[in-house]
């Protein structure tokens, strides 16, 4: 259930998504994701491919954004709140006693494995692969942290473990590192973060 700072969140979030059938060009620039060429994988998800391979290996020919409409909203709104309050936050050393772990959750997870449950979760509504990245960010502390994004006709869309509403990229507090490609779930890409937004050059 949401708290305060949820229903908050998530009503600016609905003003946000009422708002853009009016965006100017230069929102909506800003509202999607620019991605550059293929890069490194992370460690993490090199080795869940290992274990799960078939994790890694699908191919999506249909790339098109998914139709931001009521509906589709609601639903992965709730699915962020949802799997956020379902897991239970702790390090991976603290589950698994190493660094980087990737897992699905059962009760216990850090900010990857949220990012496996809710990216599962949506792929079983029907939400296409290519609309479902797990993407990799640095906070404002330096930390590094994964969120899933969401590609949709209205921009990219982040479900976070730290924040239960939904908020467009370009309205987070991170530095955007990468995430993986659309058409190809094993590989990774590059993301350029614009200047005139509150995402950190990469240092």
């Amino acid at each position: 259930m949401f708290g305060v700072a949820g229903v908050v969140k998530t009503m600016v979030a609905m003003a946000l998504f009422g708002g853009m059938l009016g965006a100017n060009a230069a929102f909506a620039s800003e509202a999607f994701m620019t991605t550059g060429g293929l890069t490194s994988q992370p460690i993490g998800h090199y080795e869940f491919c290992k274990r799960l391979p078939e994790e890694c290996s699908i191919r999506s020919r249909n790339v098109m954004p998914e139709k931001m409409n009521h509906d589709f909203w609601q639903l992965i709104v709730n699915v962020n709140s949802n799997d956020n309050h379902k897991i239970k936050p702790l390090t991976d050393m603290e589950i698994y006693g190493v660094e980087e772990y990737w897992a699905y959750p059962d009760k216990v997870g850090d900010c990857e494995d949220y990012v496996l449950l809710k990216r599962r979760d949506l792929m079983q509504s029907g939400i296409s692969p290519a609309n479902l990245l797990i993407t990799v960010v640095r906070k404002p502390d330096g930390e590094g942290h994964a969120v899933l994004t969401v590609r949709t006709d209205k921009g990219d869309f982040v479900l976070d473990n730290l924040v239960d509403g939904v908020e467009n990229w370009s309205e987070t507090p991170y530095t955007y590192l990468k995430r993986q490609a659309t058409n190809n779930s094993g590989r990774w890409v590059s993301i350029e973060a614009p200047t005139n937004i509150l995402v950190g050059s990469v240092q």
